[in-house]
């Protein structure tokens, strides 16, 4: 079929994943369960970390946007997906679609910055404890902060804008249960090797440059950590970073997975599942390792209930 004008796309079909109408009712109740603990669990963390003085410090500060960062990860993707079970329609407009993906490209990627300047700010504290509060002043964290938004709001406008100058043919069923970048650039007519090149350099500045920096800095932490003489200090350096080091492997492992899993099988349907654990379960996740792996926070909710 030929191609047909971006301007002329209403709307997109999203598959979701499951076409199975039996396992509708059981996919709302899951994902709207996920989505409620979701939201709530990291409207606590923000609770505490702002309403306990203990926790003002720079590693609770990142913490808070690293959850408020989650409610709009979930946010972007989840209520959609119980509208359309819902109302039992996979149709998505144009216009949403590409909001949709804005959004989720944005929140994403202040994912990624936020865990790593958060294993920044771990390496400061246990391996230069002394110049903590020097190196990491709120203006530092506000600089990391702003840097972070500005340079995911910059990558997201540039997706956007390139997506927005594709044709798509009549056939735009997209077969996940957001619009994710890779499907619709798939679903177009018109030539898209820009786009491939423009992804493949964000991922490759935007996710492994990050993942290099936490790498290293965690290296640094253990060669600090090792040269610590006591146990109990082993220990308690360890401690500190144990939560971030936990959330940053559950990510970047589940993200791994979507992309194995999307290259060994041609089923569309196990790719979207796949993508379930790092878009939706991740963020869900967060608040009870953050709660459960961590001291001050557990004092701080004894303190605050």
């Amino acid at each position: 079929m030929g191609p047909e004008n971006n301007t002329q796309t209403s709307a997109f079909l999203l598959l979701g994943i499951s076409e199975d109408p039996i396992l509708q009712p059981v996919l709302f109740g899951l994902f709207l369960f996920m989505y409620l603990i979701t939201v709530l669990g990291n409207l606590l963390i923000i609770l505490v970390t702002i309403s306990d003085s203990h926790l003002h410090t720079p590693m609770y500060f990142f913490l808070t946007n690293l959850s408020l960062t989650d409610i709009g990860f979930s946010s972007t993707t989840v209520p959609k997906m119980l509208v359309n079970i819902n109302t039992q329609s996979k149709v998505i407009t144009y216009t949403n679609c590409i909001t949709q993906m804005y959004f989720f490209l944005l929140f994403a990627g202040l994912d990624i910055f936020l865990l790593t300047v958060m294993a920044y700010d771990r390496f400061v504290a246990i391996c230069h404890p002394l110049h903590y509060t020097l190196i990491m002043n709120p203006q530092v964290c506000l600089l990391f902060l702003l840097v972070s938004w500005i340079t995911n709001v910059l990558h997201s406008v540039l997706q956007t804008l390139m997506v927005l100058q594709l044709s798509f043919c009549s056939d735009l069923e997209i077969s996940h249960f957001f619009c994710e970048l890779n499907q619709l650039v798939q679903l177009a007519c018109s030539d898209t090797f820009l786009n491939d090149v423009v992804i493949y350099c964000s991922v490759m500045l935007l996710a492994v440059g990050p993942l290099t920096g936490i790498l290293c800095s965690y290296c640094k932490i253990v060669s600090c950590i090792h040269a610590i003489s006591s146990a109990q200090g082993k220990y308690k350096a360890f401690s500190t970073c144990a939560s971030h080091l936990s959330v940053v492997s559950l990510f970047y492992c589940t993200g791994l997975g979507v992309y194995l899993s999307s290259a060994v099988t041609q089923d569309t349907h196990s790719t979207a599942r796949a993508s379930v654990m790092y878009s939706v379960v991740t963020p869900m996740l967060n608040p009870f390792i953050y709660s459960l792996r961590n001291k001050d926070i557990k004092s701080a909710l004894k303190r605050l209930f």
